[in-house]
């Protein structure tokens, strides 16, 4: 006679029947946590890394100032930061930025996109940076905003404080402007093969051309190593650990650099470089620049004018 044993029946479990309160999409549910100082300053590396490959494409459109011959464009623009730079009116100031907004928009940049990437850095840096110099006590004139008084002398903004800082507000951000034009709508290589076309010493221009590269390459080399130290850890890492990881990270870094120089530079050496910036493709001026350059003298020419007459 033969027993006949019946395997044992287990019971559901019960976090598998059990209903859970479902998040909203909106994440709108729980507490929010701030993300770690490390996080985003990866974030930002990554950030400059997409913005560098955003300005590439820029330069490949056929805009304006992309057709013109690089040497022609910095030598054009170097003559406009210099008119900017001897404007003594905002007026004046602001005519060159029009120009600057009128450029961006020939050459198929985004005005928007053009405009944060002036005015959110250095020119509200530097508005705050002179905000004292608006005030009576650091600029005498007439005050159109009271503030009070202090040891018995009447403390506003003055009008002449406001004209000052003005000048130099807009002064700042009309040449980060035509900066920023030059960079977007010339591609990194033809920009310094142009610097060392007109007699730019040769170990500057290298030095420009090492640091761009590398700037990029240690950046990735970073995240790399934040993705690979995040995909490891299990337990949510403490500020101690973050700050350790920084400086194993910065060394480390550092020696993957020191050895990368070396071996791109043999390896630069073994394919006939000597510290010329050299292109594939060799523009001539032709009539494009001639008509360029005869826009923009007649440009700056009617700016230093405007500013005589507003003097």
């Amino acid at each position: 006679m033969t027993a006949h044993t019946s395997a044992p029946v287990t019971a559901t479990p019960r976090w598998l029947v059990t209903g859970e309160i479902g998040l909203c999409p909106c994440s709108s549910i729980g507490r929010r946590r701030k993300g770690s100082y490390l996080a985003k300053t990866i974030d930002g590396a990554a950030g400059v890394v997409r913005q560098a490959l955003f300005a590439d494409d820029l330069a490949k459109e056929r805009g304006l100032l992309q057709r013109i011959e690089p040497r022609v464009k910095v030598v054009s623009l170097l003559a406009l930061l210099v008119v900017t730079a001897l404007q003594r009116t905002v007026p004046g100031l602001l005519a060159v930025y029009a120009v600057a907004l009128a450029l961006a928009a020939l050459s198929r940049i985004p005005v928007g996109f053009f405009v944060k990437r002036v005015w959110l850095f250095i020119p509200i840096f530097t508005g705050i940076v002179v905000l004292p110099a608006t005030l009576s006590v650091v600029t005498p004139g007439h005050v159109v905003l009271p503030l009070g008084s202090c040891f018995g002398h009447r403390v506003g903004v003055t009008s002449q404080g406001l004209r000052g800082a003005g000048l130099i507000v807009t002064r700042v951000a009309t040449s980060v402007s035509l900066v920023v034009l030059l960079t977007l709508t010339t591609s990194w290589s033809r920009l310094l093969a142009a610097l060392r076309a007109l007699l730019v010493p040769r170990m500057f221009v290298m030095v420009l051309a090492m640091a761009y590269r590398y700037l990029f390459l240690l950046l990735g080399s970073v995240q790399e190593m934040y993705v690979a130290r995040t995909a490891r850890t299990v337990a949510r890492a403490d500020a101690r650990g973050g700050r350790r990881f920084v400086a194993a990270s910065a060394g480390a870094v550092f020696g993957k650099a020191t050895t990368l120089a070396d071996e791109v530079h043999q390896a630069m050496v073994a394919r006939g470089y000597r510290g010329e910036i050299r292109v594939l493709r060799v523009r001539r001026p032709g009539w494009t620049e001639l008509v360029w350059v005869v826009t923009m003298t007649v440009v700056a020419v009617s700016v230093i004018g405007l500013d005589r007459a507003l003097r």
